[in-house]
């Protein structure tokens, strides 16, 4: 099973700019990032799951990792933003693994709606009521 990471959609304005952020990038998103991760080789075939306002909200499979001309790396993504089920998470710097199962996908053509923000979803989510 291939490992996965979070990051902050950093500069997004909404889903919506991420999404299209990612499409104008075809065929090939990238993200720099000092460090490869340590276990690069496994997460080919996984996602970078983006969070946005204390959520995951979507995520982008991860195609490989390349070495830039200034010696960082960059992370390569299928220019593409799949909808999942909202998932509280913290904000945090730069990527982290992501700890335990990873949030659903969204079924073909089902909308989430209005989401609740991050920070209120996780203390309903802490009560049991999400």
């Amino acid at each position: 099973m291939p490992l996965h990471m979070t990051k902050i959609a950093f500069r997004s304005e909404s889903v919506d700019s991420l999404r299209a952020w990612l499409e104008a990038q075809d065929p090939v998103a990238r993200l720099t990032t000092k460090n490869r991760p340590l276990k690069w080789e496994d997460m080919i075939g996984g996602s970078l799951y983006w969070i946005h306002q204390h959520a995951i909200v979507g995520r982008s499979p991860i195609l490989g990792f390349e070495k830039t001309p200034e010696g960082r790396w960059w992370i390569e993504l299928s220019p593409q933003l799949i909808g999942v089920h909202p998932k509280p998470k913290r904000a945090h710097q730069g990527w982290r693994y992501l700890k335990g199962d990873p949030p659903p996908d969204l079924a073909e053509g089902e909308d989430i709606g209005d989401v609740l923000p991050g920070k209120l979803m996780g203390k309903l989510a802490r009560l049991g009521l999400v």
